[in-house]
């Protein structure tokens, strides 16, 4: 519990040994998020102490990630490599009360040992934990064990596991420093997490084991231990774990599919974590919300479907300027050749497709029609609606367009409606050769839509070429 005086702090702690995964952007968005419903403190820390497989690459596409989905620290972030002075000394603090003590057998002899207790289904143990070592000892390689309390029980009150319970036989006496001086994970992290005044680890629950062994590292310190939250993971649409051939993993894939990160935000809230019945709602109402006790301890499904709709949510309610520079950068990704005034066109069309959009991509596809350069080169089905009394009505209609000054989109629909009054004719006959002089078979808005979308020169500009290339 949260007493009224105390500051939350809560981190995001990483691996830079991948890309930003969807559960880890998960895990950062509900520590972002209970930080700034508690006015506290939200933190990174990227635990590269795997110096093998962390790299450059992976450390810029962890922040790339977090800042698409807008989720920044308060602080500088911290990396774990750079404090391994601090963990050796805590090392040593844990040495000098007994709660450590150096194991000089071999990696040889205690692979062979750890065989021998599974075999007689025994936790394994160190021959040197009671043993004192000599002068001569202390100058072999060895390594720095952890000496558990004996016969006892470890127990963590998870505010989301709820209260879960060790025996310390049935947990080794893990390695605190591997025998080069490097600190293990499970030492770093409880440093690391006390130095940086940590109060509430939110993580995912396949570090709930870690819990119990960092628990005891704590008390064995003497020092306050965080208050745990241990969150299901994300499955995939078939509740298997996830993975590729679920589809879209990492972060940077949902922004190239087209969604929005305040979509993002909203669904991955959501995602193992309810308020009543709500499924659509901001971040200010997100913040004002979220709590450990909403988090469920079933693990979390993958619903694209579900993700499409609150997407499409966000896309209606995005300033149309935003998402036209959005949309033309996702026409660039498919080798559009730009033009001086193509963001303007996009900007322009956004108010008439943007509702019926799921994603970028889909604005991409509904736009295109916009970027066509002139004169639209029309294929033997546009040709073949535009002949006889029906072009003759198209060259009326450009006509009494010419004339009208008004490009508004009610103005338009007012107007043709209008036309086809005069003409004695349903807007079936005027609408599929109007859209294939103007579109040239691309996907688009109703006519008047279109019209609007393409602007007065360009509309009639269009229409003057296909008029022109039937005679």
């Amino acid at each position: 519990m949260i007493s009224p005086s105390s500051t939350v702090v809560t981190r995001f702690a990483p691996s830079p040994t991948g890309y930003l995964h969807i559960g880890g952007a998960r895990t950062a968005l509900f520590n972002w998020l209970y930080a700034k419903r508690h006015a506290g403190r939200f933190l990174i820390r990227v635990e590269d102490t795997d110096r093998e497989r962390s790299t450059d690459e992976a450390v810029k596409a962890i922040f790339d990630g977090l800042s698409w989905l807008e989720l920044f620290a308060d602080e500088e972030p911290v990396f774990q490599y750079s404090r391994a002075d601090r963990h050796r000394e805590v090392v040593d603090q844990l040495l000098e009360t007994g709660h450590a003590y150096r194991d000089f057998t071999s990696a040889e002899d205690t692979g062979r040992l750890r065989d021998e207790a599974k075999a007689e289904k025994r936790t394994f143990e160190s021959p040197w934990r009671d043993r004192e070592p000599t002068v001569d000892d202390l100058a072999l390689p060895h390594v720095v064990r952890f000496r558990r309390p004996k016969a006892t029980t470890v127990t963590v009150a998870d505010e989301v596991q709820g209260s879960v319970s060790w025996s310390t036989e049935d947990l080794d006496d893990l390695v605190l420093l591997r025998s080069d001086g490097a600190p293990t994970y499970n030492l770093a992290v409880v440093v690391d997490d006390h130095d940086m005044g940590v109060t509430h680890v939110i993580r995912g629950d396949d570090h709930l084991n870690n819990a119990a062994r960092q628990s005891l590292i704590y008390d064995a310190l003497g020092w306050t231990r965080p208050t745990f939250a241990h969150i299901p993971l994300i499955h995939g649409p078939d509740g298997a774990k996830l993975s590729k051939r679920h589809g879209a993993q990492a972060v940077h894939e949902y922004a190239e599919m087209g969604y929005l990160p305040e979509a993002m935000r909203n669904y991955l809230a959501r995602l193992g974590w309810a308020h009543g019945d709500d499924e659509l709602f901001s971040d200010a109402q997100a913040v004002e919300w979220f709590d450990l006790a909403g988090i469920g301890k079933a693990p979390a499904r993958l619903d694209f479907d579900k993700l499409a709709h609150v997407n499409s949510h966000w896309l209606r309610l995005a300033d149309d300027e935003r998402l036209a520079k959005l949309t033309l950068d996702a026409h660039l990704q498919r080798e559009h050749i730009l033009a001086e005034a193509d963001e303007a066109r996009l900007q322009r069309a956004m108010p008439f497709v943007k509702d019926r959009a799921k994603t970028v991509l889909d604005l991409a596809d509904q736009t295109a029609f916009v970027l066509k350069s002139r004169p639209l080169v029309l294929d033997d089905k546009g040709l073949a609606l535009l002949t006889g009394e029906t072009l003759e009505r198209l060259g009326r209609l450009r006509d009494r367009l010419a004339l009208f000054q008004s490009w508004d989109v009610f103005a338009l629909e007012a107007e043709l409606k209008a036309f086809a009054e005069s003409e004695g004719v349903g807007f079936g006959k005027i609408g599929p050769p109007m859209r294939a002089a103007l579109t040239a078979g691309s996907t688009s808005p109703d006519i008047a839509r279109t019209l609007s979308a393409l602007g007065r020169d360009e509309s009639l500009g269009r229409l003057d070429d296909a008029l022109q290339q039937t005679k």
